[in-house]
């Protein structure tokens, strides 16, 4: 056998039909869009038409609430911040602050919000920068004598030990 005497099994390849070619082919004239009328015409789609019924999507209740200024928060656990801090990825005597987690990949975008939540066990004192944090969050951090800065509001945390009696 050579390639010049290879073919296709019949019928393994089904050519395109081919409309507008024609009485005789059976798509000719009105290539197979009928006759006049809405549909017959290029670049119309009647999407949920239903011949002037009142259409399902209309038909239907409207459901639910969509709040357009809820605060989609990034969460970050202590654990995980522990683990960074262990695998010297993140050095713990400098401010953890919001770049520092970009370019950990742990937050895609600068619009995201940072959550820090208590999960796991922060041995290390830390210095860090976070938009919102948990109650459980905060006493751990301040427990291990570290420091919580609420970035947005630029409202400082500070640790009960060092507060002034002012």
């Amino acid at each position: 056998m050579k390639l010049n005497q290879l073919k296709d099994n019949i019928g393994s390849s089904i050519s395109p039909k081919r409309i507008g070619r024609g009485i005789g082919s059976g798509t000719g004239k009105t290539s197979g869009k009928g006759h006049k009328g809405q549909k017959a015409r290029s670049g119309v789609s009647i999407k949920g038409f239903e011949g002037g019924q009142m259409p399902i999507h209309r038909r239907l209740p409207k459901r639910g609430f969509k709040n357009t200024n809820k605060i989609i928060y990034t969460e970050l656990n202590l654990g995980k911040i522990q683990t960074l801090i262990n695998s010297k990825k993140i050095d713990p005597k400098k401010i953890i602050s919001f770049q520092t987690f970009i370019d950990l990949g742990l937050i895609k975008s600068n619009q995201s919000k940072i959550k820090l939540l208590a999960n796991g066990k922060i041995i290390d004192k830390i210095d860090i920068e976070t938009s919102s944090l948990s109650k459980s969050a905060r006493e751990s951090i301040e427990k291990v004598g570290g420091s919580i800065t609420i970035i947005g509001s630029k409202k400082s945390i500070p640790n009960k030990d060092n507060q002034s009696g002012v």
